[in-house]
């Protein structure tokens, strides 16, 4: 045995372990950790650190948002890199409104495109949020799919707004400028101690200025150890052809795509087809 793991067995002797430790297998989540005398164990102290300072980090590093726009359009979508009314990091922090919607010089720029192209069936809507590890990990292969699910159904999906220092509601002010019928925003989440990575999407039918909350649909977690991309894409096209069916989106619209235990009836999984098409 190793000097490392010498220590390491000296130091596992000395803590009282919890009896459901077992079940931090199943879980990200803080339980089981155990004690020292009345104190948390010395690894647990230095993970909890650790993790903290990562969350942090997702909230204050800047996006790359050169690089993401040449994954993007590596993968042959056309990109508008747009920006809020935030002017730097600490006034995003400090002012959500100014976030949430868009500078005047990106307003212009979309009402100027928005006569030369035509009016998209939904657009997807990228921001950094709370967390740009997450959208540097995850816009792109999530992009990906959404663009495939929504060529399969012959949808216009129209460019990928990119924009800086953005909130949940400034997708509404791009899908309005761009007279689109729906728009998919793609945001990182406020991150957790065990999730600094984590996506959010947010789906608006009819996109609005002034919206709130309750005109939105949400689906997050999104990263590998949460909801997997397919799940999500999967998700999000039953809601997007939902919506359209019934030209609404929010709390009135729900996920009935999957099994209800509490009914034990089966409903189908989302099959991409139009409600027209069924």
């Amino acid at each position: 045995m190793n000097d490392d793991a010498n220590t390491d067995a000296k130091a596992d002797a000395i803590v009282t372990h919890n009896s459901w430790r077992s079940l931090r297998q199943h879980t990200d989540a803080r339980i089981g950790l155990g004690r020292t005398g009345v104190s948390l164990p010395t690894r647990e102290q230095l993970a909890f650190q650790l993790d903290h300072a990562r969350a942090r980090d997702a909230v204050h590093l800047p996006l790359d948002e050169e690089a993401l726009q040449q994954q993007l359009e590596a993968d042959g979508f056309q990109v508008y890199r747009l920006s809020s009314r935030v002017s730097h990091r600490q006034e995003y922090l400090q002012r959500p409104d100014f976030g949430r919607r868009l500078s005047p010089d990106s307003v212009s720029y979309l009402q100027q495109q928005a006569t030369q192209i035509t009016p998209p069936d939904t657009l997807i809507v990228i921001a950094d949020g709370l967390s740009s590890t997450a959208v540097a990990s995850h816009a792109v292969p999530m992009a990906r799919r959404l663009g495939a699910a929504l060529n399969a159904e012959g949808l216009r999906p129209g460019p990928i707004c990119l924009v800086s220092q953005g909130r949940v509601a400034v997708g509404d002010e791009v899908g309005e400028l761009l007279k689109a019928r729906s728009v998919i925003l793609l945001i990182g989440e406020r991150p957790g101690l065990s999730s600094p990575d984590s996506l959010g999407i947010y789906y608006t039918y009819a996109p609005k200025v002034g919206l709130t909350d309750a005109a939105r649909n949400c689906i997050s977690n999104i990263r590998p150890p949460g909801l997997s991309y397919d799940d999500a894409t999967d998700k999000l096209m039953f809601l997007l052809l939902e919506s359209y069916r019934r030209q609404l989106s929010g709390v009135q619209l729900k996920d009935t795509s999957v099994r209800s235990e509490l009914t034990g009836l089966d409903q189908p999984r989302n099959n991409f087809l139009l409600p027209d098409k069924r």
